[in-house]
């Protein structure tokens, strides 16, 4: 799998007073794609299916607020409205009327909150392993979630940072999260997840202050209110071996009006890593069919 040639172009534009990345995958003139990561991850996770869909289409991976080479949200939590905000601004900014979108697990959350708040503006959603709210799940009251996430600012006010001498020990963290990886996979997620430090050690580029979740969130109606307002046609994906449940089992697919269910057989959680030609396949298919 080369994932090692054509590299895209770097650009920003600003939201609420950050500077925020994404990678351009040029192509203007065919219809526009974004390509949405999940959390702690970065918009060139995606370069694998995105060199290949950037033949037909304008793709577009945005580095969400506090991941890769975005800005980070200094004295303030990590919303998925705010990264819905975001999207809307990349959107107004590029001068897309009307765009397909591909997310995946935190970023598929946006994706679908996006294309239920704008359901004029989105033509296909594919999100992959991403319904990360759904009716058995039970919340933990108000009150509880606030003190949690009082709690997690304190400890990461006091966390370290960890510093790695290479890119390589990061890679081999990545491959500790996913085995399934291959090493040039993880090398190429780690060179550009991590930044130099002075001193010449290596970090993880995104904002440590993304691990405290922030306690004003949709609520269960809240987010099936917005899953039946989406009105393009939709691919929920599922991998076989996530920790998530299964969308269909978990009783989320009859709040769509225009879903459907595919499965990934043998792949976790990050199953365009772990199943990259079948992922993409699935993809291309959806998005070219009438």
């Amino acid at each position: 799998m080369d994932i090692a040639s054509d590299a895209p172009q770097s650009r920003y534009f600003q939201s609420q007073g950050l500077k925020l990345h994404f990678t351009d995958w040029g192509n203007a003139q065919a219809p526009p794609l974004l390509l949405v990561h999940g959390g702690l991850d970065h918009s060139r996770s995606w370069d694998y299916l995105a060199r290949a869909l950037a033949a037909d289409y304008h793709v577009v991976a945005p580095d969400l607020r506090g991941h890769g080479d975005s800005g980070w949200a200094f004295g303030s939590s990590y919303s998925l409205a705010d990264h819905v905000y975001d999207l809307t601004g990349l959107v107004k900014a590029e001068g897309f009327e009307k765009v397909a979108i591909v997310g995946h697990s935190m970023g598929g959350m946006v994706s679908l909150t996006y294309a239920g708040a704008f359901p004029e503006r989105v033509s296909k959603l594919v999100v992959l392993d991403g319904v990360t709210n759904f009716p058995a799940r039970r919340p933990k009251p108000a009150d509880v979630r606030i003190t949690d996430w009082a709690g997690d600012l304190d400890k990461l006010a006091q966390r370290k940072i960890h510093r790695y001498p290479t890119v390589a020990d990061g890679a081999d963290r990545i491959v500790g999260r996913n085995p399934r990886l291959t090493r040039e996979q993880a090398m190429h997620l780690a060179t550009h997840g991590m930044k130099r430090n002075d001193g010449g050690s290596f970090s993880w580029k995104y904002d440590p202050y993304l691990r405290a979740r922030a306690p004003y969130r949709l609520s269960l109606e809240d987010n099936i209110g917005l899953w039946s307002r989406i009105a393009c046609p939709t691919l929920l994906v599922a991998a076989s071996e996530s920790f998530l449940p299964d969308p269909e089992k978990a009783g989320v697919m009859s709040h769509f009006k225009h879903a459907e269910l595919a499965k990934i057989a043998g792949a976790g959680h990050w199953l365009q890593h772990d199943r990259p030609d079948e992922v993409l396949g699935l993809i291309q298919r959806f998005l070219t069919r009438s």
